[in-house]
C-alpha cells in the first residue's frame, strides 16, 4: 500500500513537470499565411492570358490583329504581345490615308505621318509585374471590342457607332519577365526580370533620386531605355502616334496626368482637356472616389523616367494619363496580392466592368475633345520623328513579322540611312557652292555697269 502511493506521488510529480500544450483551431490567425496568394478561380496565368487573347484574334480577324515583338541585349530577352484594334483593318492599309512627308530641318532628314480621320488609343497593361488586374482587364476590354462579352447598360449599335473611327492599340503585359517572377512566388515583384522599374527607365528627368527613394523598389535601370521592354513600347508609341496614351496601373484609385517628376500639371488648353475629361471619368465610373491631377502633385512622391510623362514630352500625345484602377489600403505591406488585386470575385467583377466602361467613355469622348485632323494641341513642328528613329520602329516591327528574311532587308536599310546622310551633306555643300557662285557673279555684274 505505502509502495503503490509512492509509486502514485512518483508519477503526479512527473506528470506536473511536463510542458503544458495548447489546442490551436485550425482556422486561427496562428496557422494562416502572413500573405494572400493568387486566386487562381478568378486570375489567368500569364501564359493563358496571352493564349486567349491570341485565340481571341484568331476568332476575329476582321477586327483584330496580334504580333508578338521580342528584344533584348547583354544576355536578357523579352517579348511583348500588341493587339490592334479596327473595325474595317483594310481602312489603316489604305495608303491614301498617310502623308509622308520629308523634310531638311537643322541638317536632318524628318519624317512624319499622319493618318486622317482615325482617332488613335495607345494603351499598355501589366507594366508592374504584382498589378495582375490591369491585364485581366486589357483581356476584358479586347473581348467587348470583339462583341464575345458586353458592357452593362450600353447599346452595341451605338458602340459600334462609337468606334467607327477608332484605332486602339493594346499591350496587354507590358511586363511578361516580372509577371513570371509573381507567379513564381514573389509577390511584390514589381521590376522586370533583371531588376529594373521599367516605369523609371524613360528618359524625361531619368535617374534622379528623391530623398525617400528606394533602390529595390525603384531602380532606374543603368541609363534610360536600357530594358528591352522600354525599348520595345518607345518604338511602338513614335510610330502609333496615338492621340490619347493610358497607362494603367494598381495599387490605389486614381486617375493621373503629367506630371509624374514635377509636383505640377502642364500648362494650357490640353491640360484643361485632360482635366475635364478625368472628372467626366471619375463622375460616372469612378463614383467620385478617384484621386485627379498630376502623378507627382497627387500621389505623394515624385516619380522620375516614367512612361506618361515621356509620352506628353517627348512623343507630344495630346492626352497622356496613368490610371490606378484598385488599390486595397487594409492589406499590410508584406501582402501584395491583396494590395494590388482584387481577391474576391464580387469585387473583381465590379473593378472590370467600372474600368473598361470608363476607357469606352474615352473612346466616345476622346475625338470630341480633341481635333483628330491637326492634333491642334500640338505644335507640328514638335512632332518630326528622326530618320534613324522611324527607320528603327520600322525594322522592328518588319523583323519580328518576317523573322530572318529581315536579316538583308536591315543591312540594305542601314546603307540607305548612310546614303541619305551623304546625299543630304553633298546638297547642302551644293547649295552653299551655288549661292556663292550666284553671289560672285552677282557683283561682278554690278561692277561692270558705268556709274
Amino acid at each position: 500500500m505505502g509502495g503503490s502511493f509512492l509509486l502514485f506521488s512518483y508519477l503526479l510529480s512527473v506528470f506536473a513537470s511536463l510542458p503544458s500544450f495548447t489546442v490551436v483551431k485550425a482556422d486561427s490567425d496562428v496557422t494562416r499565411p502572413s500573405f494572400t496568394p493568387i486566386n487562381r478561380d478568378l486570375y489567368h496565368s500569364s501564359d493563358d492570358l496571352i493564349e486567349q487573347i491570341k485565340s481571341l484574334v484568331h476568332r476575329h480577324p476582321d477586327k483584330l490583329t496580334v504580333e508578338t515583338i521580342k528584344a533584348g541585349n547583354k544576355g536578357y530577352t523579352s517579348e511583348i504581345t500588341v493587339v490592334t484594334y479596327c473595325q474595317s483593318r483594310k481602312e489603316t492599309d489604305d495608303k491614301s490615308k498617310f502623308r509622308i512627308l520629308l523634310l531638311i530641318y537643322d541638317l536632318r532628314l524628318v519624317i512624319a505621318g499622319v493618318l486622317d480621320r482615325l482617332f488613335i488609343v495607345f494603351q499598355s497593361f501589366g507594366q508592374h509585374g504584382r498589378e495582375l488586374i490591369t491585364s485581366e482587364l486589357a483581356l476584358r476590354i479586347l473581348s467587348i471590342l470583339s462583341e464575345e462579352q458586353f458592357l452593362p447598360k450600353m447599346d452595341q449599335a451605338s458602340l459600334n457607332g462609337t468606334l467607327e473611327n477608332v484605332v486602339i492599340k493594346v499591350v496587354p503585359m507590358e511586363n511578361l519577365n516580372g509577371r513570371k517572377l509573381v507567379e513564381a512566388g514573389n509577390l511584390c515583384e514589381r521590376r522586370n526580370g533583371r531588376g529594373v522599374d521599367l516605369n523609371r527607365n524613360w528618359s524625361v528627368d531619368w535617374g534622379k533620386k528623391e530623398k525617400d527613394y528606394d533602390p529595390y523598389e525603384e531602380n532606374p535601370g543603368i541609363a534610360p531605355f536600357s530594358e528591352p521592354e522600354t525599348q520595345i513600347m518607345r518604338k511602338l508609341a513614335i510610330s502609333f502616334d496615338p492621340h490619347i496614351w493610358v497607362n494603367v496601373h494598381s495599387g490605389m484609385e486614381a486617375l493621373f496626368m503629367p506630371y509624374d517628376h514635377k509636383n505640377r500639371t502642364p500648362d494650357g488648353l490640353p491640360s484643361q482637356r485632360m482635366r475635364l475629361l478625368l472628372e467626366e471619368l471619375n463622375n460616372v465610373h469612378c463614383h467620385k472616389r478617384c484621386m485627379i491631377g498630376s502623378g507627382g502633385g497627387s500621389v505623394g512622391y515624385l516619380a522620375h523616367g516614367t512612361a506618361t510623362d515621356y509620352m506628353h514630352d517627348v512623343v507630344r500625345v495630346p492626352m497622356s494619363f496613368t490610371f490606378e484602377i484598385y488599390g486595397d489600403n487594409t492589406a499590410t505591406l508584406k501582402d501584395c496580392f491583396k494590395m494590388f488585386n482584387p481577391v474576391d470575385h464580387t469585387t473583381f467583377k465590379r473593378v472590370l466592368n467600372d474600368w473598361s466602361a470608363a476607357f469606352f467613355t474615352i473612346f466616345k469622348l476622346g475625338p470630341h475633345q480633341i481635333d483628330v485632323h491637326s492634333k491642334a494641341a500640338v505644335s507640328s513642328m514638335d512632332k518630326w520623328v528622326s530618320i534613324d528613329e522611324y527607320f528603327d520602329g520600322y525594322l522592328m516591327g518588319r523583323r519580328n513579322r518576317y523573322g530572318k528574311k529581315m536579316e538583308v532587308l536591315e543591312v540594305g536599310m542601314q546603307e540607305i540611312r548612310t546614303y541619305f546622310r551623304l546625299f543630304l551633306l553633298s546638297s547642302v555643300l551644293l547649295l552653299f557652292m551655288f549661292c556663292s557662285r550666284i553671289s560672285k557673279t552677282g557683283r561682278q555684274i554690278v561692277s561692270a555697269i558705268p556709274i
